[in-house]
């Protein structure tokens, strides 16, 4: 299959550490938690931690500590539909196709619930076909990009489809947690909110620079699901993250990537240009160490981290979008060749497909 079309979405408000440091220095929340838990968040929000600024679904810091199941529950309900609309919008305009030439849709979010699922609010904004097929992917974390593109896939290849939209969306700001667990803390600091769209067609798009998903693979480690996961606490999500999270990630994607490289008989020195998941500064370092690559391969992804904070899901179609903006839309650019796109997160769980762009 091929990509025809890719659009984002965030929301119009960005904030950076500093101002996430002053709004919870001024909090109720800074007295009620401890000096050791305020001291982590001034660590993480005032020195370099490969995030300089997010956009978060909120008209102001102040409402980052109403954390209440019913404020957080509206947050989504509100912003998920209008995030995963505006960056299949921008899918559909870079394919140059109609609402209705669309024949399925799958949507992937962990940051809330919806029932009837956020598909049939992408089916209502856009004007989709009231007979496109809608798929709700839900529970697969900060990985649930190549999930998502491989029932894509599927969908292409048994002729179900022509043109599937496939979107992730993240409020992550509907799901913020605070209390005395660092990992509680650091996920506060890091992640932003933001939706990812792209179209996968049968045959390749004239409009489009020409990218076909090749193979892909995935692995799930379920004796590592406490290292990272959500859980409900009171009605309320609360991100489960450890310090094993940044050695997992690269151990298990570097392995991913070998054994489909070995499938495909491709050397790891082919590889052109790296669509990562970012995760987190100390992740993406410990990803660069695995892979032995040069400290810029994984510019796209480190530039993303920094503008946007970690999008969980979404994250990857901001970093193919600037790696596709970099490398320009003109086929036989210097980087076409052999492409890696790779996710991974909650399970622990690791995907990674191989592209070809030309």
């Amino acid at each position: 299959m091929f990509l025809s079309g890719l659009g984002t979405a965030t929301p119009p408000a960005t904030y950076t550490k500093q101002d996430c440091w002053n709004a919870f220095e001024s909090s109720a929340w800074y007295d009620r938690l401890s000096p050791r838990a305020r001291a982590i968040a001034q660590a993480v929000l005032t020195r370099d931690n490969g995030i300089e600024s997010r956009q978060l679904a909120l008209s102001s810091l102040d409402e980052v500590f109403h954390i209440d199941p019913d404020t957080l529950s509206q947050r989504f309900a509100t912003h998920a539909p209008q995030l995963g609309c505006g960056a299949a919008q921008k899918s559909l305009r870079s394919a140059g196709l109609e609402p209705d030439q669309i024949d399925a849709v799958v949507v992937s979010t962990c940051t809330g619930y919806l029932c009837p699922g956020l598909s049939t609010y992408l089916i209502e904004g856009l004007g989709l076909r009231a007979d496109v097929k809608a798929f709700d992917l839900v529970g697969q974390g900060c990985a649930a990009a190549l999930p998502n593109m491989q029932l894509a896939q599927a969908l292409v290849l048994s002729g179900q489809a022509d043109h599937v939209l496939s979107v992730c969306v993240e409020v992550s700001s509907a799901a913020m947690y605070l209390d005395e667990d660092p990992g509680v803390l650091v996920s506060a600091c890091l992640f932003g909110d933001g939706a990812g769209a792209a179209i996968w067609s049968r045959e390749p798009s004239r409009r489009f620079r020409r990218v076909e998903w090749r193979r892909s693979a995935s692995v799930t480690d379920p004796a590592q699901r406490e290292a990272l996961r959500f859980e409900q606490r009171q009605g309320l999500l609360r991100n489960v993250l450890t310090r094993k999270v940044p050695q997992l990630a690269a151990t298990h994607a570097h392995a991913l990537l070998e054994k489909v490289l070995a499938e495909a008989g491709v050397a790891q020195s082919e590889i052109q240009n790296w669509i990562l998941h970012a995760g987190g500064r100390d992740v993406l370092q410990s990803l660069e160490k695995q892979f032995g690559v040069m400290p810029n391969a994984f510019r796209h992804s480190a530039a993303m981290l920094r503008r946007y904070g970690n999008l969980s899901s979404a994250f990857v179609y901001f970093v193919l979008e600037a790696a596709l903006a970099e490398s320009g839309r003109d086929a036989g650019a210097p980087d076409s060749g052999w492409w890696w796109l790779s996710s991974f997160g909650a399970g622990f769980s690791c995907h990674g497909a191989l592209l070809a762009v030309a």
